[in-house]
């Protein structure tokens, strides 16, 4: 994949474009340079601002809620519970 597609998924993961849509095509701009010039020097200072906007972007990004080991464990007691409950009533 080229970078651009990398930083395309990424942008998607993070809703970049909801939520700063200005960086986001600014990110997506660097990408496209970094693949379109084989100037190591461009792609090197392309890439330094494309990590420092992408790390930003990050930091900005909403917060999903994925569960975590605690989660899991409180879903498998809860499970376990209703089990027991059911044997119990018959």
């Amino acid at each position: 994949m080229t970078v651009a597609e990398e930083i395309i998924a990424e942008l998607e993961q993070l809703h970049a474009v909801e939520t700063s849509p200005g960086m986001a095509a600014v990110a997506l701009d660097l990408a496209k340079a970094i693949d379109g010039t084989e100037v190591p020097g461009a792609k090197a200072r392309a890439a330094h601002e494309l990590r420092s906007i992408m790390a930003d972007l990050r930091r900005l990004a909403p917060v999903e809620s994925k569960g975590d080991a605690v989660d899991d464990i409180a879903e498998q007691r809860a499970k376990r519970r209703a089990a027991a409950r059911e044997r119990a009533s018959g």
